[in-house]
């Protein structure tokens, strides 16, 4: 399969492919010409780390999740610690939105939003933080 079949099948964009290529999660052969050559082990895995990545994994979780997807001697508590971890940090994400919602909620709620050119969300953005 050429890059553009690869890409379709996978869901992942071409350069994305090449990336996930340079950082050594898949390895294709090369032709004559030097096209890239990928097999269905190379589909496989990149479909495998899309997945992954859409579900909020980093790129270090995707090589300790493919490492044990292709242990087949692998304790699942090894999977669930690198997926809890996951979900602590999507956790502390969505806290961190949730708080800066409060924040831009309230400044858009105290801004007047008439013809005065004072505004409160530009003064708390244009405010230096105190040490």
């Amino acid at each position: 399969m050429n890059i553009g079949d690869v890409a379709e099948r996978s869901g992942l964009p071409a350069k994305t492919i090449r990336y996930y290529e340079d950082i050594g999660f898949i390895r294709p052969a090369r032709s004559a010409n030097g096209y890239r050559q990928f097999s269905d082990r190379d589909l496989h895995k990149l479909a495998f780390v899309g997945r992954a990545r859409s579900l909020g994994f980093t790129i270090e979780d995707c090589r300790t999740l493919l490492a044990l997807y292709e242990d087949r001697g692998r304790a699942s508590a090894d999977v669930k610690l690198v997926a809890k971890q996951n979900l602590v940090d999507i956790d502390a994400k969505i806290a961190g939105l949730q708080e800066m919602r409060k924040t831009l909620s309230h400044l858009v709620a105290c801004c007047a939003g008439d013809d005065r050119p004072d505004c409160p969300i530009l003064d708390s953005l244009g405010g230096v933080p105190e040490a």
